[in-house]
């Protein structure tokens, strides 16, 4: 189906957002922790590819010179259309110029670009729930602005496929 190309949270921010999901669920809101095949970890993509080779999209990716483990600050919660809700950070300089770059490093290796990934576009975010129903907004705002502020860390990257969750660890941070 897709292919995210991901930053993976510590352990103290993945268990944040996760207990944050486990709320959300005692609410009746469905969250990423029940969606489709259940194996959705928090995260923050980079860019999610429609059409693309796994192992040409890892190589051209391997060519990014390693970055520093990123510090996000998540202090908004976002409704995108269709109830997809998340947490949003800072979209730092250093943010967006690292996801730019993996944007052309996945296009170099002949990936399709989601267009809502195109650098300028992109509004960086980490998925709550992808269908949350009018009436169920206003819960699931309160949930998420208990936990924030929340100070992450994102000490790795990923490949994602979002049809399965089947994960490839990349070996550097991008």
């Amino acid at each position: 189906m897709a292919l995210a190309v991901c930053l993976l949270f510590d352990r103290r921010t993945d268990e944040a957002i996760r207990a944050l999901w486990e709320r959300l669920e005692a609410l009746g809101t469905r969250t990423l922790a029940t969606h489709t095949h259940g194996r959705h970890v928090p995260h923050l993509s980079y860019a999610v590819l429609r059409e693309y080779d796994v192992a040409a999209v890892a190589d051209s990716l391997d060519r990014l010179p390693c970055g520093e483990p990123l510090s996000l600050r998540f202090d908004a919660v976002a409704l995108f259309r269709r109830g997809r809700a998340a947490l949003v950070p800072a979209a730092t300089e250093g943010l967006q110029a690292r996801q730019a770059a993996v944007v052309r490093a996945c296009e170099d290796s002949g990936a399709e670009l989601h267009q809502h990934y195109r650098p300028g576009a992109w509004i960086p975010h980490s998925s709550l729930a992808t269908r949350v129903r009018r009436e169920e907004l206003a819960a699931t705002a309160a949930a998420a602005f208990d936990i924030l502020p929340l100070e992450a860390r994102a000490p790795a990257c990923a490949l994602i496929d979002s049809s399965t969750g089947q994960r490839w660890p990349l070996p550097r941070l991008l």
